[in-house]
């Protein structure tokens, strides 16, 4: 290219540049609309003031989220196939309804007016509200002087189901030509939702602390995000479902969206400190940003967590906080002072083995009026642990699953013919007459194995502690096996986790092998 050429570019560039700036200076308006198109996180703090009477608290978080949000409604505008959903979870009390849920629309409508959105929390109370502040954002005199083509439809103005609209002023001195927008439903989880459509998804704590103890709750929120959400996206290549919310459960929403190993996510997690909740931050390195080990200082210092912690309780405090529905550690159980062994000790520091079943007889496929579903209720196990002469213990084998009745009792009997005569059965009664026929009828199909039958007394919590006095000490190790996961996990979980059958056959197996050895030391003693 000539040198004149460039030289003449550069000098148009420069002019037009300072064109631009003159413009911007007679008009400031326009340069604050600039600002806000560029950053969802300025449109934010531009327009918090018709949000709250408190002044803006800013974090790093605050921009953080918002630049993740913008991405997606980025992508969401050009209608490329989305990358992911958004999980955010993060503790209660840090703008993540007002940043996420109120102002994100607004935000979207002022670049895209026919952005159609659907948001839900769990109650419609809840939702309704945060509508109502996104409603009254736009009406205010700040964002309509800012952008005046976008108001609310006269004739479709209800907190439940409102409607924008972009005016077009074609000829001056006439009134505008009214060009249709998107809208936003607001809706509670759980609720129908006929007729409507949405570019993205907005899931704001579709959980509250109560119904997160109600498997009954937590089954109907689940199903709701699995099988009705789904069904309202515009484009099912699309639309982005964005979920925000504290940890309350392990099969809370998030757990159970998590799970799901072929669902596209993106996982952000901010627990409120990470001394001892490091782990959960996600992605690993916005770890940098906590000061003194503290997501937000200003809102949730330690002091005020400290507080938090004496009313929400240890397990609500690691759930609403440490976004980790247990304690850290676990909640009865340290699985980090679970040991892993490569090989058994030589027999002759084995002082005994047992097998101890706890039995369900639910198949792993259920028919219902809805089809075929996956059951995921309780198990089958049976846990092989045995304890030495050191008074260490080792747990050896976990056999799981859920089969048939018919199926699970050709399990137990191929086992015990793995395990040989020398590892005692034993297999726990479920209350009742037919939890009786049951456990008589596998002692019968054992005959050649020493095998005996025990009804459980107290809840699961009692029955294991023992057991996870032993683990909590370093006294109970694993024999290394691709079964170690899962279990791991289940300790971790309880007693608030969704599955307990592999504690509750632990708990039993231990309490076997130490009534024995009391036993024999009491003997020693006669």
């Amino acid at each position: 290219m000539p040198t004149t050429t460039k030289k003449i570019r550069a000098k148009t560039t420069k002019e037009q540049k300072q064109v631009i700036v003159k413009s911007l200076i007679k008009n400031p308006y326009a340069v604050i609309r600039e600002l806000n198109n560029r950053s969802l996180y300025n449109f934010v703090k531009f327009f918090w003031s018709e949000y709250s009477t408190d002044p803006f608290s800013d974090n790093w978080h605050i921009e953080y989220i918002c630049k993740e949000l913008q991405k997606v409604a980025e992508r969401v505008a050009l209608r490329k196939i989305k990358k992911h959903d958004l999980i955010i979870n993060i503790p209660p009390g840090t703008s993540k309804t007002s940043t996420i849920i109120i102002m994100f629309p607004d935000w979207c409508w002022t670049r895209w007016h026919w952005m159609r959105f659907i948001s839900a929390s769990y109650g419609a109370d809840l939702s309704l509200e945060s509508a109502e502040y996104a409603r009254d954002i736009i009406r205010s005199e700040k964002f309509q002087a800012i952008y005046p083509e976008i108001a609310i439809k006269e004739d479709k103005d209800t907190k439940g189901n409102f409607r924008v609209v972009k005016k077009l002023y074609v000829e001056p001195g006439r009134a505008p030509r009214i060009q249709r927008g998107g809208n936003r439903l607001s809706t509670s989880v759980g609720a129908k939702i006929v007729g409507f459509h949405g570019d993205i998804l907005l899931v704001d704590d579709p959980l509250n602390t109560q119904s997160s103890q109600s498997k009954t709750d937590l089954d109907k929120t689940n199903f709701w995000m699995d099988k009705s959400l789904p069904t309202r996206k515009t484009n099912k290549a699309v639309t982005v479902t964005i979920l925000v919310m504290q940890r309350l459960h392990e099969d809370d929403p998030s757990g159970h969206l998590l799970d799901k190993e072929k669902k596209k996510i993106k996982h952000i997690c901010l627990p409120g400190e990470i001394r001892n909740y490091r782990a959960q931050v996600s992605p690993k390195k916005l770890v940098k940003y906590y000061k003194d080990d503290l997501l937000d200082p200003n809102r949730l210092g330690w002091d005020i967590l400290e507080e938090l912690e004496a009313d929400l309780g240890q397990y609500g405090f690691a759930g609403q906080v440490g976004q980790k529905p247990t304690p850290p550690g676990g909640g009865m159980f340290k699985v980090e002072m679970l040991g892993i062994v490569d090989q058994l000790p030589v027999p002759v520091s084995i002082e005994k083995t047992v097998r101890y079943w706890d039995k369900a007889g639910t198949a792993e496929w259920l028919k219902g009026k809805k089809g075929v579903t996956k059951n995921e209720g309780a198990r089958t196990a049976g846990v092989k642990m045995c304890v030495l002469k050191n008074g260490k213990f080792i747990v050896t084998d976990v056999v799981k699953g859920r089969w048939e009745s018919q199926d699970r009792e050709a399990i137990i009997l191929s086992t015990a013919q793995a395990d040989g005569d020398k590892v005692d059965v034993w297999i726990e009664q479920e209350p009742g007459s037919g939890g009786k026929e049951s456990a008589q009828a596998t002692i019968r199909m054992l005959a050649g194995f020493h095998c005996e039958k025990e009804n459980p007394v107290g809840d699961k919590a009692f029955r294991a502690d023992p057991f996870s006095v032993q683990v909590n000490n370093g006294n109970v190790q694993l024999l290394r096996g691709d079964w170690n996961k899962d279990f791991k996990k289940e300790l971790e979980g309880f007693p608030f986790g969704k599955l307990k059958d592999q504690v509750d056959a632990s708990g039993a197996a231990f309490s076997k092998l130490t009534t024995m050895k009391r036993v024999k030391i009491y003997g020693r003693k006669k």
